[in-house]
């Protein structure tokens, strides 16, 4: 075998075992620690060697500063021990990227606050910052891994709790997709029903559909206790929308027997339905003014006037029965 391929090969086998380690023992053993004068070692400066390297010297300080805190942590030998051409047992690559901050960036606002972050979250901040440096590669994991996306989508929850402004960038996002849209009107309707359940169970009352507030029966309660455990036992992810239907119609069929069983609640039912309409229709018509319009004949239809008479004529039906009913009438 050739000795030039041969070289190739073990150098090959050094860096994927050793990974970053074996660039990092080159600046380690060839670049003088800062208490080092020039004079006392063969070693140059980091300003030197990047010279010679033909790169920047904030590459070099790179390299530098991973072999500093690997040797605080006792992987790696320290600065002072080494000379250059010495060879060392190297780390694992594994570990390499927990020492090695690969950008700049980790020094600014941004990268300090994901530094900042991925302390909290017990990561090394060097992995943090590589996947914020790359989001393209994070989009492809995203995109290709369900469970990186169940990730992200938990990381972004948190995040919107704490920025509005990324609330309302989602919000406009899903409004104008028809298909999101569509899947928050259903999760919204679901978590509503459950909603109306779970406070039977929890306040011991519910809303009759005229909107009164009554004491939930033994019986309602109980039916509601039985759904809502079904729903609570459902696994994370597993779609809740037929179960709230169910459980909400079967709670809203015994409302309607127990306002229908009770002489007194059906009344008010009635009463509160009826006060609950007039309400709404007094606030449309009040709404319908023609104080800021100068020129009536420009609106103007028959049909408009015969629907306003229309109406009149029911009001008036409505009044006359109302008061035949007074008492004393």
């Amino acid at each position: 075998m050739h000795t030039d391929v041969a070289q190739d090969a073990r150098d090959f086998g050094a860096y994927v075992r050793a990974g970053g380690w074996t660039f990092a023992l080159k600046v380690a053993r060839s670049v003088r620690p800062g208490g080092e004068m020039a004079g006392e070692t063969p070693k140059v400066s980091a300003k030197g060697f990047a010279e010679l390297a033909g790169c920047s010297p904030e590459r070099v300080m790179r390299y530098y500063k991973a072999w500093d805190k690997a040797a605080d942590d006792g992987l790696v030998p320290l600065f002072e021990s080494l000379t250059p051409g010495q060879d060392v047992e190297l780390p694992d690559s594994d570990v390499w990227h927990s020492y090695y901050i690969s950008r700049s960036s980790a020094a600014s606002d941004r990268g300090t606050a994901i530094s900042a972050a991925a302390e909290a979250e017990g990561i090394r901040p060097t992995k943090a910052l590589e996947v914020a440096e790359n989001p393209t590669a994070l989009r492809a994991a995203i995109l290709a891994d369900p469970a990186t996306a169940q990730a992200a989508r938990a990381a972004l929850l948190d995040r919107l709790q704490e920025d509005p402004a990324l609330q309302t960038e989602l919000a406009r996002d899903i409004a104008r997709t028809d298909d999101l849209k569509k899947a928050v009107a259903s999760e919204t309707q679901a978590a509503g029903r459950i909603g109306y359940v779970r406070q039977i169970v929890e306040n011991g009352q519910v809303k009759t559909p005229a909107g009164q507030t009554i004491d939930a029966p033994a019986e309602l309660r109980a039916e509601a206790e039985r759904h809502l455990s079904l729903i609570d036992e459902l696994d994370e992810g597993e779609e809740t929308g037929e179960w709230a239907s169910d459980a909400y119609d079967s709670v809203r069929d015994i409302v309607a027997q127990t306002i229908q069983a009770n002489p007194e609640l059906r009344l008010q039912e009635r009463r509160t339905k009826f006060y609950s309409s007039l309400q709404k229709a007094t606030k449309v018509f009040e709404e319908l003014t023609f104080d800021d319009v100068d020129d009536l004949d420009t609106m103007y239809e028959d049909d408009m006037v015969q629907r306003l008479e229309e109406l009149q004529e029911a009001i008036t039906t409505c009044i006359t029965a109302l008061r035949k009913a007074a008492p004393g009438e």
